[in-house]
């Protein structure tokens, strides 16, 4: 089959790799009909993320038909079309019963990696590094859905797979987004990173009940984007006077009652911190570049919440933390616990409250999947999330 695969630091190929097959009772094949490149593979594709290894197939978000069953698959059926969550759930450990699905005790075969690195390991994810399992990504035309009855939906006939392609990823993590950052009707929400993820968390957060929503970006098109779904905006290269004294002032003095971290460690910005990370970054003395997280726990209200989809990785300096405590602010963050929101977020859909479709700026044939990939991580005025139709 063809697919997508990792190569090196800024190297994705299209490759002939063998199909996948049946490994376990509970698991299901199925031919890829829909997929998308996310911001996060950016993360894979420059090189932040370790235990990659040449060859390692792509792709988080991935949806299809069933063409093969395990002998334990009993609530899904050959011609099933489902969505499959990011992160694997066994099902049957504490946190899959407590629906922490990210957290699952028995999913990363490599758990012994994580833990060395974190103190604990969480779920296997498709296609995101042998840390988190080795598995093989959906960017490719057939996959392997382990424990495919708890981590899978099966969706309607009839409706587009674009409509509900994301309820695998970025639909679940911008609501849990949202919802992690414990919003009361009438709050106001900042929400750095007008990204794919940061635009359903800007539409997640007035489903919730949030009066205003801040948004945070330096691309204007990804701007336009976030004022259509409601947002006000504010473009950080043009802030004569810097992003914290903006928020300040458009929250009259006191910040925002929540603040959304939508754009993890790849932070962009004209800070010294920023300028800091950057230098540090490239000469392997820092993991990470955390400007965003700053600035939103330096902006949040007195007792108020940052929430953290974003993406980290290792370890990061100069973070505020004694603001956090002076402040009383309260953190939620970390992958997102897919399964538990997939049905609710699809009812959503079928109602007509949201269709997550309108964040789509390219579609492509897997054929054309590297260069997507280049220009993704280098024009990000223009992608914003490119889907992958397979024919």
């Amino acid at each position: 089959m063809r697919a997508l695969t990792w190569e090196g630091k800024h190297s994705v190929e299209m490759k002939n790799v063998r199909d996948p097959k049946i490994l376990k009772p509970d698991d299901v094949i199925i031919k890829i009909t829909t997929a998308a490149i996310c911001g996060s593979d950016l993360h894979l594709y420059n090189g932040y993320i370790p235990t990659m290894k040449k060859g390692d197939i792509l792709g988080h978000e991935n949806m299809g038909e069933i063409v093969e069953i395990g002998p334990n698959v009993k609530n899904l059926k050959v011609g099933d079309k489902i969505v499959v969550a990011f992160d694997m759930g066994c099902g049957k450990c504490w946190h899959c019963d407590h629906e922490e699905y990210s957290a699952c005790d028995n999913s990363n075969p490599n758990a012994h990696m994580a833990e060395t690195l974190y103190g604990s390991s969480g779920a296997g994810l498709y296609g995101y590094s042998h840390l988190y399992g080795g598995y093989a990504g959906g960017q490719a035309e057939y996959l392997r859905v382990p424990w495919a009855e708890v981590n899978s939906i099966v969706v309607p006939k009839g409706i587009e797979d674009e409509k509900v392609l994301f309820l695998s990823d970025i639909f679940p993590t911008g609501w849990m987004a949202a919802e992690n950052a414990n919003i009361k009707r009438g709050d106001t929400v900042a929400v750095w990173g007008c990204g794919p993820v940061g635009q359903l968390a800007i539409r997640s957060a007035f489903m919730l009940g949030a009066e205003r929503v801040i948004a945070i970006d330096h691309y204007e098109s990804r701007l336009n984007l976030a004022a259509a779904a409601g947002a006000e905006t504010i473009n950080f290269d043009k802030t004569e006077e810097g992003i914290l004294d903006e928020i300040k002032y458009l929250t009259g003095g006191v910040g925002p009652d929540s603040c959304i971290d939508a754009v993890g460690l790849e932070a962009h910005g004209h800070t010294i911190t920023a300028t800091i990370d950057r230098a540090k970054a490239a000469v392997m003395l820092a993991t990470d570049r955390p400007d965003v997280l700053r600035q939103a726990m330096q902006s949040c209200r007195k007792a108020g919440t940052v929430s953290i989809p974003g993406v980290y990785g290792g370890l990061l300096d100069k973070i505020p933390f004694g603001a956090a405590f002076g402040k009383g602010l309260k953190f939620a963050m970390g992958q997102t616990h897919t399964q538990k929101y997939m049905k609710p977020l699809l009812d959503k859909i079928l109602e007509g409250e949201i269709d997550p479709s309108e964040i789509i700026s390219h579609r492509i044939d897997i054929s054309e999947g590297p260069e997507a990939y280049k220009n993704f991580n280098d024009n990000k005025e223009e992608y914003r999330k490119v889907v992958i139709k397979m024919h």
